[in-house]
Formats: structure tokens, sequence, C-alpha cells
């Protein structure tokens, strides 16, 4: 093994949230409403129970991803070893995903000021940022590459990968 870590811990804001707060607020403050007026009006049962969806996944936008979000990077693990990538993540469920060091074809990696980065292994779509940590699955519409996401020292560690790749050519 060459590297190990971690995702940065804690909840935080990604720069997709730029979008999903206003969106999340407005989501989940309409069908809050909704449910307020079906309920105090008099509605019938139905309209009741049609806003209590909406009201939970509005619930969810503006508060429960960050939790998610905090709760899937405590679960997540990275590992580099002289052949393969090592990514071990998943909530309920746990998954590992490997990637053979020599076949990856594009190694790509974005800095913070103080070190911290992320580096993506593969070609990403230029709209998965936009699903990054949102906790709402890509349902398959924009690819979104293996990374070592928000990693200490990303700038060391990718210097690895590049050394690592480069031997036994």
């Amino acid at each position: 093994m060459v590297w190990s870590g971690q995702p940065q811990q804690g909840l935080l804001l990604r720069p997709s949230d730029i979008f999903m707060i206003p969106f999340s607020i407005m989501w989940g403050g309409f069908a809050i409403f909704w449910e307020f007026s079906a309920t105090s009006g008099g509605a019938p049962s139905f309209f009741m129970l049609w806003g209590i969806p909406f009201v939970l996944v509005g619930l969810y936008m503006i508060f429960g991803r960050f939790f998610f979000d905090s709760m899937q990077r405590k679960k997540t693990y990275y590992a580099l070893t002289n052949e393969r990538v090592i990514i071990i993540s998943g909530v309920f469920n746990q998954s590992t995903k490997t990637l053979d060091l020599k076949k990856i074809p594009e190694i790509n990696i974005s800095t913070k000021g103080n070190g911290r980065g992320t580096i993506t292994f593969g070609a990403s779509s230029p709209m998965a940022w936009a699903y990054s940590g949102s906790g709402f699955s890509n349902m398959g519409r924009y690819n979104i590459a293996p990374s070592f996401e928000m990693i200490d020292d990303a700038q060391k560690v990718y210097q690895h990968v590049k050394r690592l790749q480069r031997e036994d050519l």
C-alpha cells in the first residue's frame, strides 16, 4: 500500500449547493404550505396524504442530504497500491471499486489553497458536479467517474499515482 485516506469529514457545502439550496427551500416551502393548507382548510384526506411525500422529500433536500453526505464520507475509504486504486464506500451496503492503475486513461486533479483536493480517475460528464454529494442517484444520465474526493495532500497523492503509472512501462 502506497497511500490510504478518507474524504474530508463533517458537514460541508459543495458547489452544487448554490443551486440546491434555493431549489430545496422553494420545493420544501411549497410542500409545507400545501400540507398546512390541506390540513387546516379541511381538504379531503387524499390531498393531505398527497402532500406528505413532497414534504418528506423537501425536508431531505433542505436538511437531510447534508447529514447523508457526511455519513457517506465517514464510511468511505481510499487506498492506492502499486497496482490499483481502491475505493470502499456505502452507507447501508458497502461496495468496493478497484481500478487497474495502468488502464486508467485519464486522471485529473483539482485542488484548493489548503492542499485539499479531488483526484478523478476517468472522464466525468460536465454536469456530474451537479450530483456530487447530493444524495440523489445520477440515474445513469451523467457519468460520475470514480475519485478520491476531498483528500488532504491531493497533489502528493496525484504524484504517487502518476509515478506508479510510469513504472514498468
